[in-house]
């Protein structure tokens, strides 16, 4: 899972840098510029793909109370 994480994020780091979109005078919902809508998904996918880091790939040990010492 830890790899399927990395490759998302690194597919997100791409898929961010839109250039295809640049020229589009295309509007989504009637007042949205498409570039902002596509930015407005890539962040829902940052979003998601931080869920799954945390969910399957963070340390154990770190969690609240476990060898913290105060």
């Amino acid at each position: 899972m830890k790899a399927l994480v990395i490759f998302l994020i690194v597919l997100l780091c791409v898929l961010h840098h839109d250039w295809w979109w640049w020229d589009d005078n295309t509007m989504v919902f009637g007042f949205m510029p498409i570039g902002l809508a596509w930015h407005g998904g890539i962040s829902l996918a940052a979003g998601f793909v931080w869920f799954l880091a945390v969910k399957f790939c963070w340390p154990k040990d770190l969690e609240e109370g476990e060898g913290a010492e105060s």
